[in-house]
């Protein structure tokens, strides 16, 4: 009977073991596999994002800011990473890596986005933008809520056109769970990626990541690998799979023009005393034509776009008729020869101005300052210090005299235009090659996953704090772009579109299992 017993628990286990093997042996080569197998997991990696978002993650919270480090420390120790967590003196970093069986396998990194934008609940469409709201839309920018299980119950059967709406679903707490998902896929698959993995969460790059540099020199041997993978940012807007090579950089500037000490009556000293506010829109006119060109001298000096960078960007599918029309205006400002191009040069933008009161708050009064903020965009060839340099001899060559502090009664009565100008540097700019072999690892992943090829851009208009990588580490970066390009990025009902979270999925898989 023993023997008996003991036959039968080594076929059980022989079984098993054949079992295991035959699930270990499951291919993720094809775009067929690799849909299915995302697919088969897409209810289980929804039900992860729907807990994730439910974790507040302003950046200045910092409460809750440790609450998402802890999580992603747990989700990653789940997966098999060695997760550390890297104070600072505010949010700290989660970084995590986890090795494969081939010592002389190359290691990527990945950035992952985790904090997200301020929230006013009383503009969003549900009752806190912190508890996800599953949406499918009934046309003219009306959504019916449904439940969850909709998209889980049946995967096969959820739209993809449903929308998943919750502050970071898109930016970038979905493609941080895209990553996890995929890897969970090739565990359900037995299969191991190709390549050596360390990934890098960064919960204050809202806030223009104000510890990344520091933190980076510091553990730049941890951090080491051959190429950076940036999970973060939208698709181009045609939605097509997309891969981004570079970001403009971006420093910010506050003007402040002085008129008189304190604010005046405006009829007792109008024509008399100078108003700053004017003083203001002369200056800010001064540095922009009736073109868009920016007039500063120098401004736009060693951009140079090649003729077969010219090609590469004619070859982005752009409906600029469409685009002018959605975003309402008539002309486009005339710094490049298209929408592409007006991304290759550096921008000087006006975010707000203020100068005294308006609306039911107006006064009759004579300001004393007025205030402009700025915001520069910046590329390779145009660094911050150099365009804010350039900024401060373009005010004092308008005749301000310019000071770092409050004008002293003798300042006043020396000079008749005062200002003082501020500026700081967040994040240098950068570019990738398109030939760099991590692009190629991204795109032959994306072609094996979609059938066609990805959109590649040169470059991207917003920004990214990746400078600390590319001069510390001395690697190339690019941006997977996942989400939907119409996701309500920073503003009420941000959302995720369910089909762009699967592509993702399958993206993320693809690359894991790409060879490199």
């Amino acid at each position: 009977m023993k023997a008996l017993l003991s036959a039968c628990l080594s076929l059980s286990f022989a079984l098993n073991s054949a079992t295991q093997v035959l699930a270990q042996a499951q291919p993720l080569t094809t775009a067929a596999q690799i849909d299915a197998a995302s697919r088969a997991h897409f209810p289980t990696a929804l039900a992860i994002l729907d807990t994730f978002l439910r974790i507040p993650n302003e950046s200045h919270d910092l409460a809750n800011a440790k609450r998402n480090a802890d999580y992603c420390q747990r989700a990653f120790e789940r997966r098999g990473f060695r997760v550390e967590q890297w104070a600072t003196n505010t949010a700290p970093f989660v970084f995590a890596e986890r090795r494969t069986k081939d010592p002389k396998a190359k290691t990527l990194l990945f950035y992952l986005q985790i904090d997200g934008q301020p929230v006013d609940p009383t503009k969003w469409d549900q009752p806190d933008p912190y508890l996800p709201a599953l949406k499918r839309s009934l046309g003219s920018d009306t959504w019916e809520v449904l439940p969850l299980s909709a998209a889980t119950a049946a995967p096969a059967d959820f739209d993809p056109e449903w929308r998943l709406f919750a502050r970071s679903a898109s930016d970038s707490k979905g493609p941080a769970t895209c990553l996890l998902a995929a890897l969970d896929v090739l565990a359900k698959a037995g299969r191991e990626p190709g390549f050596h993995i360390k990934v890098v969460m960064d919960l204050e790059e809202e806030i223009s990541s104000p510890n990344l540099p520091a933190t980076v020199r510091e553990k730049r041997r941890q951090l080491a690998a051959e190429a950076l993978v940036i999970m973060d940012g939208t698709r181009h807007i045609s939605n097509r799979p997309t891969l981004t090579f570079g970001a403009r950089g971006i420093a910010d500037a506050r003007i402040t023009v002085f008129g008189p000490t304190t604010a005046l009556h405006s009829g007792q000293y109008g024509n008399f005393a100078p108003n700053p506010a004017f003083g203001l829109a002369h200056l800010l006119a001064s540095m922009k034509d009736t073109s868009g060109r920016v007039t500063v001298a120098g401004w736009y000096e060693g951009v140079v776009i090649s003729a077969a960078d010219s090609a590469r960007l004619a070859a982005i599918p752009e409906d600029e008729p469409a685009l002018l029309q959605r975003i309402g205006v008539a002309v486009p400002e005339a710094v490049g020869d298209g929408y592409q191009s007006s991304l290759q040069y550096p921008s000087l933008n006006v975010r707000g101005m203020a100068a005294a009161y308006t609306g039911d708050q107006v006064r009759t009064i004579i300001p004393a300052t007025a205030v402009a903020e700025l915001d520069l965009r910046l590329v390779p060839e145009t660094p911050g210090a150099r365009q804010l340099a350039l900024l401060r001899g373009h005010v004092e060559a308008q005749g301000y005299h310019l000071v770092d502090s409050l004008p002293t009664a003798e300042e006043r009565a020396r000079y008749p235009k005062l200002a003082r100008l501020e500026g700081e540097v967040s994040y240098e700019a950068f570019r990738t090659s398109f030939d760099a072999p991590i692009g190629k690892l991204l795109e032959r992943a994306l072609v094996r996953a979609f059938g066609e090829a990805p959109v590649l851009m040169r470059t991207t208009g917003g920004s990214q704090p990746m400078g600390p990588f590319i001069l510390e580490l001395g690697i190339d970066a690019v941006a997977l772009r996942i989400p939907n390009p119409d996701n309500g990025i920073h503003g009420p009902n941000e959302n995720l579109r369910l089909g762009n979270f699967l592509e993702g999925i399958q993206s993320c898989v693809a690359l894991l299992t790409e060879a490199w």
